[in-house]
Protein backbone atom coordinates (compact mmCIF):
# COMPACT_ATOMS: atom_id res chain seq x y z
CA UNK A 1 0.00 0.00 0.00
CA UNK A 2 1.33 3.43 -0.95
CA UNK A 3 0.70 6.18 1.56
CA UNK A 4 0.11 9.51 -0.08
CA UNK A 5 -2.35 12.12 -1.23
CA UNK A 6 -3.80 14.65 1.19
CA UNK A 7 -3.69 13.04 4.62
CA UNK A 8 -5.19 15.52 7.03
CA UNK A 9 -3.78 15.80 10.54
CA UNK A 10 -7.23 16.17 12.07
CA UNK A 11 -7.89 18.25 15.17
CA UNK A 12 -9.67 16.34 17.92
CA UNK A 13 -13.03 17.85 18.87
CA UNK A 14 -13.62 18.21 22.61
CA UNK A 15 -16.89 18.76 24.45
CA UNK A 16 -17.37 21.75 26.80
CA UNK A 17 -16.23 19.59 29.74
CA UNK A 18 -13.00 18.74 27.91
CA UNK A 19 -13.94 15.16 27.04
CA UNK A 20 -13.76 13.64 23.56
CA UNK A 21 -16.75 14.83 21.52
CA UNK A 22 -17.70 11.73 19.56
CA UNK A 23 -20.50 13.31 17.54
CA UNK A 24 -18.41 16.31 16.50
CA UNK A 25 -15.54 13.99 15.62
CA UNK A 26 -17.76 11.93 13.34
CA UNK A 27 -19.04 15.08 11.63
CA UNK A 28 -15.52 16.41 11.13
CA UNK A 29 -14.28 13.09 9.71
CA UNK A 30 -17.07 13.12 7.14
CA UNK A 31 -16.54 16.78 6.31
CA UNK A 32 -12.82 16.37 5.70
CA UNK A 33 -13.21 13.29 3.54
CA UNK A 34 -15.85 15.11 1.50
CA UNK A 35 -13.58 18.12 1.04
CA UNK A 36 -10.25 17.06 -0.38
CA UNK A 37 -8.83 14.67 2.20
CA UNK A 38 -7.74 11.26 0.95
CA UNK A 39 -7.21 10.00 4.49
CA UNK A 40 -6.77 11.13 8.06
CA UNK A 41 -4.23 11.07 10.85
CA UNK A 42 -5.98 10.79 14.22
CA UNK A 43 -4.47 11.64 17.61
CA UNK A 44 -1.34 13.12 16.10
CA UNK A 45 0.33 16.37 17.08
CA UNK A 46 -2.45 18.60 15.73
CA UNK A 47 -4.96 16.19 17.24
CA UNK A 48 -3.54 16.91 20.71
CA UNK A 49 -2.56 13.28 21.07
CA UNK A 50 -0.03 14.18 23.74
CA UNK A 51 -2.85 15.17 26.12
CA UNK A 52 -5.18 12.26 25.31
CA UNK A 53 -5.14 9.04 27.28
CA UNK A 54 -4.98 5.64 25.64
CA UNK A 55 -8.68 4.89 25.90
CA UNK A 56 -9.59 8.19 24.26
CA UNK A 57 -7.21 7.49 21.40
CA UNK A 58 -8.63 4.02 20.87
CA UNK A 59 -12.16 5.41 20.82
CA UNK A 60 -11.14 8.00 18.24
CA UNK A 61 -9.39 5.41 16.07
CA UNK A 62 -12.41 3.11 16.23
CA UNK A 63 -14.63 6.00 15.23
CA UNK A 64 -12.32 6.93 12.38
CA UNK A 65 -12.34 3.41 10.96
CA UNK A 66 -16.13 3.24 11.26
CA UNK A 67 -16.74 6.63 9.63
CA UNK A 68 -14.01 6.74 6.98
CA UNK A 69 -15.69 4.44 4.48
CA UNK A 70 -12.46 2.64 3.67
CA UNK A 71 -10.28 5.76 3.41
CA UNK A 72 -6.90 5.38 5.14
CA UNK A 73 -6.88 6.13 8.85
CA UNK A 74 -3.44 6.52 10.41
CA UNK A 75 -3.16 6.36 14.19
CA UNK A 76 -0.74 8.60 16.02
CA UNK A 77 0.80 6.08 18.42
CA UNK A 78 4.25 7.52 19.08
CA UNK A 79 5.59 8.67 22.42
CA UNK A 80 8.98 9.01 24.10
CA UNK A 81 8.49 5.68 25.90
CA UNK A 82 9.08 2.64 23.69
CA UNK A 83 6.94 0.32 25.84
CA UNK A 84 4.03 2.78 25.73
CA UNK A 85 4.43 3.24 21.98
CA UNK A 86 4.35 -0.53 21.47
CA UNK A 87 1.21 -0.81 23.60
CA UNK A 88 -0.59 1.99 21.75
CA UNK A 89 0.44 0.61 18.36
CA UNK A 90 -0.88 -2.84 19.25
CA UNK A 91 -4.15 -1.33 20.47
CA UNK A 92 -4.39 0.70 17.28
CA UNK A 93 -3.89 -2.44 15.21
CA UNK A 94 -6.87 -4.03 16.92
CA UNK A 95 -9.11 -1.13 15.82
CA UNK A 96 -8.43 -1.80 12.14
CA UNK A 97 -6.51 1.38 11.28
CA UNK A 98 -4.40 1.45 8.13
CA UNK A 99 -1.06 2.41 9.69
CA UNK A 100 0.64 3.93 12.72
CA UNK A 101 2.47 7.26 12.76
CA UNK A 102 5.41 6.96 15.17
CA UNK A 103 7.28 10.11 16.12
CA UNK A 104 10.95 10.08 17.03
CA UNK A 105 11.14 9.89 20.83
CA UNK A 106 11.07 13.43 22.18
CA UNK A 107 12.79 14.77 25.31
CA UNK A 108 14.90 11.61 25.85
CA UNK A 109 17.18 12.61 22.95
CA UNK A 110 18.24 9.05 22.00
CA UNK A 111 21.34 8.47 19.88
CA UNK A 112 21.34 6.66 16.54
CA UNK A 113 21.48 3.22 18.13
CA UNK A 114 18.58 4.13 20.41
CA UNK A 115 16.46 5.36 17.50
CA UNK A 116 17.12 2.16 15.57
CA UNK A 117 16.24 0.04 18.60
CA UNK A 118 13.08 2.05 19.27
CA UNK A 119 11.68 1.70 15.76
CA UNK A 120 12.72 -1.93 15.52
CA UNK A 121 10.89 -2.74 18.75
CA UNK A 122 7.71 -1.01 17.58
CA UNK A 123 7.79 -2.54 14.10
CA UNK A 124 8.39 -6.06 15.41
CA UNK A 125 5.43 -5.76 17.79
CA UNK A 126 2.84 -5.18 15.05
CA UNK A 127 1.88 -6.05 11.50
CA UNK A 128 0.73 -2.50 10.87
CA UNK A 129 2.65 -0.38 8.37
CA UNK A 130 4.73 2.19 10.25
CA UNK A 131 5.13 5.80 9.14
CA UNK A 132 8.20 7.42 10.70
CA UNK A 133 7.63 10.97 11.92
CA UNK A 134 10.78 13.08 11.78
CA UNK A 135 10.15 16.45 13.41
CA UNK A 136 13.31 17.84 14.98
CA UNK A 137 11.61 21.04 16.14
CA UNK A 138 9.57 18.98 18.62
CA UNK A 139 11.60 15.83 19.22
CA UNK A 140 15.05 17.52 19.39
CA UNK A 141 16.64 14.70 17.36
CA UNK A 142 16.83 14.86 13.57
CA UNK A 143 17.06 11.57 11.73
CA UNK A 144 19.47 11.94 8.79
CA UNK A 145 18.66 10.39 5.44
CA UNK A 146 21.12 7.54 5.86
CA UNK A 147 19.42 6.56 9.12
CA UNK A 148 16.02 6.72 7.43
CA UNK A 149 17.40 4.48 4.67
CA UNK A 150 18.56 2.00 7.31
CA UNK A 151 15.13 2.05 8.95
CA UNK A 152 13.56 1.44 5.54
CA UNK A 153 15.13 -2.03 5.60
CA UNK A 154 12.67 -3.02 8.35
CA UNK A 155 9.85 -4.66 6.36
CA UNK A 156 6.82 -2.82 7.77
CA UNK A 157 8.41 0.63 7.99
CA UNK A 158 6.97 2.06 4.79
CA UNK A 159 6.96 5.88 4.84
CA UNK A 160 8.37 8.98 6.47
CA UNK A 161 6.58 12.17 7.41
CA UNK A 162 9.39 14.64 6.89
CA UNK A 163 8.88 17.77 9.01
CA UNK A 164 12.13 19.55 8.31
CA UNK A 165 13.10 21.86 5.47
CA UNK A 166 16.76 21.00 5.02
CA UNK A 167 18.10 17.97 3.16
CA UNK A 168 14.73 16.83 1.88
CA UNK A 169 15.28 13.89 -0.43
CA UNK A 170 13.58 10.67 -1.53
CA UNK A 171 14.54 7.64 0.55
CA UNK A 172 14.62 4.28 -1.20
CA UNK A 173 12.00 2.03 0.32
CA UNK A 174 9.96 4.81 1.94
CA UNK A 175 7.04 6.88 0.70
CA UNK A 176 8.04 10.51 1.25
CA UNK A 177 5.33 12.64 2.87
CA UNK A 178 5.53 16.38 3.47
CA UNK A 179 5.14 17.15 7.15
CA UNK A 180 5.16 20.92 6.67
CA UNK A 181 2.33 22.32 4.60
CA UNK A 182 4.54 24.86 2.89
CA UNK A 183 6.92 22.16 1.66
CA UNK A 184 4.26 20.08 -0.10
CA UNK A 185 5.06 21.44 -3.56
CA UNK A 186 8.79 20.78 -3.10
CA UNK A 187 8.19 17.26 -1.79
CA UNK A 188 5.85 16.41 -4.66
CA UNK A 189 8.39 17.78 -7.10
CA UNK A 190 11.05 15.35 -5.88
CA UNK A 191 8.78 12.34 -6.16
CA UNK A 192 7.00 12.48 -2.82
CA UNK A 193 3.61 10.83 -2.58
CA UNK A 194 1.73 13.53 -0.65
CA UNK A 195 1.65 15.05 2.79
CA UNK A 196 0.30 14.86 6.32
CA UNK A 197 -1.06 18.36 6.49
CA UNK A 198 -2.64 20.73 8.99
CA UNK A 199 -4.24 23.34 6.75
CA UNK A 200 -6.22 20.60 5.00
CA UNK A 201 -8.58 20.83 7.97
CA UNK A 202 -9.60 24.12 6.31
CA UNK A 203 -8.61 24.02 2.63
CA UNK A 204 -8.43 20.37 1.70
CA UNK A 205 -9.67 20.90 -1.83
CA UNK A 206 -7.07 23.62 -2.51
CA UNK A 207 -4.31 21.37 -1.15
CA UNK A 208 -5.55 18.53 -3.32
CA UNK A 209 -5.00 20.77 -6.37
CA UNK A 210 -1.26 20.82 -5.64
CA UNK A 211 -1.27 17.10 -6.39
CA UNK A 212 -3.74 17.15 -9.28
CA UNK A 213 -2.39 20.22 -11.13
CA UNK A 214 1.40 19.87 -11.23
CA UNK A 215 1.83 22.54 -13.91
CA UNK A 216 0.33 25.14 -11.56
CA UNK A 217 1.88 23.77 -8.38
CA UNK A 218 4.22 26.67 -7.63
CA UNK A 219 1.49 29.26 -8.10
CA UNK A 220 -0.97 27.27 -6.03
CA UNK A 221 1.57 26.94 -3.21
CA UNK A 222 2.04 30.71 -3.12
CA UNK A 223 -1.72 31.15 -3.06
CA UNK A 224 -2.13 29.33 0.23
CA UNK A 225 1.04 30.51 1.96
CA UNK A 226 -0.63 33.38 3.81
CA UNK A 227 -2.95 30.96 5.55
CA UNK A 228 -0.03 28.70 6.53
CA UNK A 229 1.75 31.67 8.04
CA UNK A 230 -1.33 32.93 9.87
CA UNK A 231 -1.93 29.56 11.51
CA UNK A 232 1.50 29.76 13.16
CA UNK A 233 0.42 32.77 15.22
CA UNK A 234 -0.39 30.22 17.97
CA UNK A 235 0.05 26.46 18.42
CA UNK A 236 -1.48 24.86 15.36
CA UNK A 237 -4.12 22.84 17.18
CA UNK A 238 -5.49 26.02 18.75
CA UNK A 239 -5.23 28.02 15.52
CA UNK A 240 -7.01 25.42 13.41
CA UNK A 241 -9.77 24.94 15.95
CA UNK A 242 -10.29 28.69 16.04
CA UNK A 243 -10.42 28.83 12.25
CA UNK A 244 -12.88 25.94 12.04
CA UNK A 245 -15.09 27.70 14.56
CA UNK A 246 -15.06 30.84 12.41
CA UNK A 247 -16.14 28.67 9.47
CA UNK A 248 -19.08 27.27 11.42
CA UNK A 249 -17.57 23.95 12.48
CA UNK A 250 -17.82 23.58 16.27
CA UNK A 251 -14.87 21.46 17.38
CA UNK A 252 -14.60 22.78 20.93
CA UNK A 253 -11.61 24.14 22.74
CA UNK A 254 -8.09 22.95 23.47
CA UNK A 255 -6.56 21.21 26.45
CA UNK A 256 -3.89 22.72 28.62
CA UNK A 257 -1.08 23.51 28.17
CA UNK A 258 -2.65 24.98 25.01
CA UNK A 259 -4.86 28.01 25.59
CA UNK A 260 -7.43 29.86 23.54
CA UNK A 261 -6.26 32.52 21.11
CA UNK A 262 -6.21 36.19 22.02
CA UNK A 263 -8.30 38.68 20.05
CA UNK A 264 -5.13 39.83 18.30
CA UNK A 265 -4.31 36.26 17.27
CA UNK A 266 -7.90 35.66 16.19
CA UNK A 267 -7.63 38.74 13.98
CA UNK A 268 -4.67 37.21 12.14
CA UNK A 269 -6.66 34.05 11.51
CA UNK A 270 -9.76 35.90 10.38
CA UNK A 271 -7.79 38.10 7.97
CA UNK A 272 -6.17 35.05 6.40
CA UNK A 273 -9.50 33.27 6.01
CA UNK A 274 -10.93 36.41 4.38
CA UNK A 275 -7.95 36.61 2.01
CA UNK A 276 -8.50 32.95 1.14
CA UNK A 277 -12.12 33.70 0.27
CA UNK A 278 -13.45 31.51 3.05
CA UNK A 279 -15.00 34.37 5.03
CA UNK A 280 -16.60 37.61 3.95
CA UNK A 281 -14.72 40.73 5.05
CA UNK A 282 -16.34 42.56 7.95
Amino acid sequence: MTFGGILTAMVTPFAPDGSLDVDASARLIGHLLDNGSDGLVLAGTTGEGSTMDGDEKVRLWELGVAEAGGAPVIAGTGSNDTRHTVELTQRAEQTGVSAALVVAPYYNKPNRAGLLAHYRAVAEATELPIVIYNIPSRSVVDMPNDLLAELAQIPNIVAVKQSRYEDLAPIEGLDLLAGNDDSLADVLGMGGTGGILVSANLIGEQMRRLIDEPADRAELQVGVTRLFQALTVAPLAASVKTALGMLGMDVGGVRLPYVELTEHERGHIRSALEAQGLLEKV
